[in-house]
């Protein structure tokens, strides 16, 4: 079994089951969350990656402008990379800077939602299927 690739061209293609949104959602929430910055997530499944990229975008703006070292802090909570941020502004084109960030926020999150069912899967059993970590 193999782990899903997550690219910045696929995001919004991963995020197509509820339980991998929910969890992507709260994942989101609680980074956010243990700096006083506030996220939420109607539950809209069709329209989570929207509705989260467009409150990351503004709680992003307004860390930038009033706390930006907080905002330091938020992203290394989440874990995402120079490296990571430089590669998706390439890939990205159409995105602003601020757009960029927050999408790798949605993206390092959801490799993290990943990455906890994968090996979840993998200790519970060594017979599923690949489809089960989508599932």
């Amino acid at each position: 079994m193999d782990f899903p690739r997550v690219s910045n061209q696929n995001v919004e293609a991963l995020l197509n089951r509820e339980e991998i949104v929910r969890q992507t959602a709260e994942q989101i929430m609680k980074d956010f969350g243990m700096f006083g910055v506030e996220i939420t997530f109607s539950g809209n499944i069709d329209q989570a990656y929207h509705e989260l990229h467009e409150q990351l975008v503004d709680q992003i703006s307004t860390l930038i402008e009033r706390n930006y070292d907080l905002l330091l802090s938020v992203l290394y909570q989440v874990d995402i990379t120079d490296r990571e941020m430089a590669k998706a502004q390439a890939e990205l084109p159409h995105y602003t800077h601020i757009e960029v960030i927050a999408h790798q926020v949605i993206a390092r999150d959801l490799k993290k939602v990943l990455l906890r069912r994968y090996f979840k899967m993998k200790d519970a059993s060594n017979g599923f299927n690949d489809n089960e970590l989508m599932a």
